[in-house]
């Protein structure tokens, strides 16, 4: 057996809007010191908010072959975690901070409509709403950035990715709050990904 450290890739979003420091950005690097335990090696990465230099960092994420990749982005008005399902290929109409969007307004020409996690986010919420934790699911990651580089890395890595959004604003938004609640999600998800069922038929030789 290897027992060499796995990669885990967590992901923030770079400044957009009237959000120059973004709290998905700031929670990515309070995970990178926090770790995940033992056997983990913790990369972090900020994204763009550009359709197009988006999918160049996801390209060169990929190379890595991290075990998964975590990606964080931000949803305004929300009040807790938002665990993420599914990511969308088409109807990108609103604009990245470069002014533009992605060519006939999709992600992957020719790609499926949608893609889910290889993760279940629907009995991850159940169980982290036991442990207390405040956790939304849902199955609409909004057609923006987020939602866009979550199929594209769906794509990439064959369903091994998460995208989960956090509160923009007010006191769940400071890395303080959020760190802790993430690093056990996250914690979560590696467990889920290390329990038989994925271990034996989700794994990508």
């Amino acid at each position: 057996m290897d027992t060499s450290c796995e990669i885990v890739v967590v992901t923030g979003f770079g400044p957009f809007r009237q959000y120059v420091m973004n709290p998905s950005w700031e929670a990515a690097k309070g995970l990178k010191m926090a770790g995940f335990g033992l056997g983990i090696e913790v990369h972090i990465k900020e994204i763009p908010v550009s359709y197009a230099k988006s999918q160049q960092v996801l390209d060169d994420i990929w190379q890595m072959t991290p075990k998964v990749i975590i990606h964080l982005g931000i949803a305004p008005g929300a009040k807790g975690i938002t665990l993420e399902q599914t990511g969308k290929n088409n109807c990108y109409k609103d604009r990245d901070v470069s002014g533009l969007c992605p060519d006939h307004h999709c992600c992957i020409e020719g790609g499926p409509e949608r893609l889910d996690s290889i993760i279940d986010m629907r009995s991850l919420s159940k169980h982290l709403k036991s442990m207390g934790l405040d956790v939304i699911y849902s199955r609409d990651a909004g057609r923006y950035l987020c939602d866009f580089v979550y199929y594209y890395s769906l794509y990439r890595g064959q369903g091994k990715a998460v995208l989960i959004h956090v509160p923009a604003s007010g006191s769940l938004a400071s890395p303080e709050r959020l760190v802790p609640q993430l690093q056990t999600i996250i914690q979560a998800v590696l467990r889920q990904l290390d329990s038989p069922a994925h271990t034996t038929s989700g794994q990508v030789g």
